[in-house]
């Protein structure tokens, strides 16, 4: 659950401009600031349900503007690639910077 979080509190980073006021509002007072459902659900004088609903709904269009724009997944290609830059001498940096430029990351 800990790792879903963090993967939706990244995606919300970089989609989060896509979504509603309320749902970013919501998203953010959820993921971001641990809030529960009926904290929110207060907060926004509606039910709990309402909340749920937002959160999901908010929840796939996130998760499908990753499979549609991998932004994400690409971020995380590159910080592999940078990890084993880092790894190799300076002349398999040559190597792995083709490699990067092959893979047009």
């Amino acid at each position: 659950m800990q790792n879903k979080v963090i993967y939706i509190n990244d995606l919300l980073d970089i989609y989060g401009s896509l979504l509603t006021d309320k749902q970013q509002s919501i998203c953010n007072l959820y993921f971001k600031e641990d809030c529960s459902l009926a904290e929110i659900a207060q907060m926004e004088s509606v039910s709990r349900t309402a909340i749920h609903d937002i959160l999901k709904r908010s929840e796939q269009l996130l998760l499908h503007y990753e499979s549609n724009l991998n932004v994400y997944s690409s971020y995380k290609q590159r910080l592999e690639l940078y990890k084993q830059i880092q790894d190799y001498g300076n002349d398999e940096i040559n190597l792995l910077v083709n490699k990067c430029i092959d893979t047009e990351i």
